[in-house]
């Protein structure tokens, strides 16, 4: 939990804060105050990876089912591998565009909360909120993060259902549910 901190620090700090993650960790504590401080973005760290992962696979598992249910209309073992990898990476670029959009307020907050400032001084949840707003935790970068989730889960589930074809294991999603009794 502690390295989104660290690796934040690593990544926005010129020169570098260290070339090693651990160094990093006692410079990063020794600056901040504490060990504490490297879980100070935890909670809004969780509030982007928790609804990010459930919308990743909620959402692909919805739009498979759409995609056979109501754009192609057939069930999918009516269509070769080559065409349900088409459907995997498809359903897995509009659950990424899902995904991006429910988690970007939360990065955005990550992202200043463990950003290096000029003066020192630590923003607070409140302060960063009441200085971007509501909407620009939302919109602010959000185009971009779409275009990058989209792809990089498009490519996830792609790659996931392809290795799975090669290992002779059927694609992913569209499973029909059970009748209820």
């Amino acid at each position: 939990m502690p390295f989104e901190a660290i690796k934040v620090r690593m990544q926005t700090t010129v020169p570098p804060l260290s070339r090693s993650t651990f160094d990093a960790m006692g410079k990063f504590a020794a600056k901040e105050g504490g060990y504490g401080a490297l879980y100070k973005s935890l909670p809004s760290l969780w509030s982007r990876q928790i609804p990010y992962t459930m919308m990743k696979f909620w959402a692909f598992e919805a739009t498979v089912n759409y995609i056979y249910g109501s754009i192609l209309g057939k069930p999918k073992d009516a269509y070769n591998k080559g065409q349900q990898l088409m459907v995997s990476a498809a359903a897995g670029y509009w659950a990424g565009i899902f995904c991006a959009a429910v988690s970007h307020p939360a990065d955005n907050l990550v992202s200043k909360l463990n950003a290096p400032t000029k003066d020192g001084i630590k923003p607070t949840v409140g302060a960063i909120v009441k200085e971007v707003g509501y909407v620009g935790l939302a919109t602010n970068g959000l185009p971009v993060r779409i275009v990058m989730i989209g792809t990089l889960t498009a490519l996830q589930w792609g790659i996931y259902d392809a290795f799975k074809v090669y290992m002779g294991l059927p694609t992913t999603g569209a499973a029909t549910a059970p009748p209820k009794n």
